[in-house]
């Protein structure tokens, strides 16, 4: 399967196949024509694919690598000047390749370094966890975070080529496949009500795993015309926040140690429809149908954090311009819209 993201002089193709990381090399090879490539990734993915890729690669150019310990804990900002020194170690070139290789993570931050060393250099994501093949490795943003808040030192900044290989998914942990269908159950919930029903019709992921070419080109299909309509994320594109507001903060309020960002979302989503339905702005029984398939898929719906604790980690979130918060809400299943209002709105529930 095969999609352009059309933003003019910045448009990219996405490729979606079982074992396509297999032929990486011929891929590159069509917007690359430099020399050299170095592979920015952790510690997991790279002893999985790590070795594969370079192999793959190192028949047509020089490559090197760097890898981080795999977790959230390493897209720290204070972590950026260790991936430069590496780049200039290697004497990468602004004429060469930086391939983005593993999961949300790496992908930001690995972008985040492209975006930035030497005013910027080429990149390839290869997302690897299913949480950034059906979102973070399309739309271009890149970031790291401080430790004030989540991804707030970004740019945006797109690939060449984004090459979604499924057969990744085959090693990831239990947990981080229930971490990505949060964001597949989120677009469900924002603009695909049939891929709502779809995914509640599978008995479980194994089952689902037999449409999952299909059900990772639909999200990707959906974030591409969102993003084709804004790029910069003032308009369409704040639909893709759905549930990431409350998401954010409390991956900030437990270090990014309890929650995965799937998670995370998940309750945000449930918690924030159940405030929006008790105030008449979303159809009565749709949080509950969130909940539903939430449950089905073992992610979590609640966290029982006094939400007080949580509006200080909001207040810093990218979506609060100009001291009017933008939250995402549902009509109902299938159809979102963003809502003016403030942090008050969310102070009307006790716990989160």
């Amino acid at each position: 399967m095969e999609m352009i993201v059309h933003l003019k002089d910045h448009s990219y193709p996405i490729y979606i196949q079982k074992g396509i990381l297999a032929h990486a090399d011929e891929k590159i090879s069509e917007i690359f024509h430099g020399r050299k490539i170095m592979i920015i990734s952790d510690d997991q993915v790279y002893s999985y694919y790590g070795d594969q890729l370079t192999q793959v690669l190192a028949g047509k150019f020089t490559v090197s690598h760097v890898v981080v310990p795999h977790g959230e804990q390493s897209k720290r900002f204070d972590i950026l000047p260790q991936l430069y020194q590496a780049c200039l170690d290697f004497q990468l070139t602004r004429t060469d390749l930086i391939v983005a290789l593993g999961g949300g993570v790496i992908g930001d931050m690995a972008g985040f370094v492209a975006s930035s060393y030497l005013r910027g250099v080429k990149l390839v994501q290869i997302p690897t966890s299913l949480l950034a093949q059906v979102d973070s490795s399309v739309g271009g943003k890149v970031a790291v975070d401080l430790p004030q808040g989540k991804n707030l030192v970004g740019a945006f900044y797109h690939p060449q080529m984004v090459l979604i290989d499924p057969l990744t998914l085959k090693t990831l942990d239990t947990r981080f496949i229930h971490d990505g269908l949060g964001e597949v159950i989120k677009y469900g919930c924002i603009k695909d009500r049939a891929l709502f029903d779809q995914l509640n019709d599978y008995q479980d992921f194994h089952e689902l795993y037999e449409d999952i070419d299909e059900i990772i080109y639909r999200c990707v299909d959906i974030k591409r015309d969102v993003v084709e309509k804004d790029q910069y994320d003032f308009g369409d594109r704040l639909l893709l926040n759905f549930g990431h507001t409350l998401g954010h903060a409390i991956e900030q309020y437990y270090h990014y140690e309890k929650y995965s960002h799937g998670e995370a979302v998940s309750i945000g989503m449930y918690q924030l429809s159940m405030i929006s339905e008790s105030e008449k702005l979303t159809k009565a029984g749709t949080s509950e149908k969130i909940k539903n398939i939430l449950i089905k898929y073992g992610l979590p719906y609640e966290c029982q954090v006094d939400t007080k604790e949580l509006l200080q980690a909001i207040s810093l979130d990218k979506k609060n311009i100009n001291n009017a918060l933008s939250l995402v809400l549902l009509k109902e299943i299938g159809d979102s819209y963003v809502y003016q209002t403030s942090q008050l709105f969310l102070s009307k529930k006790e716990r989160v």
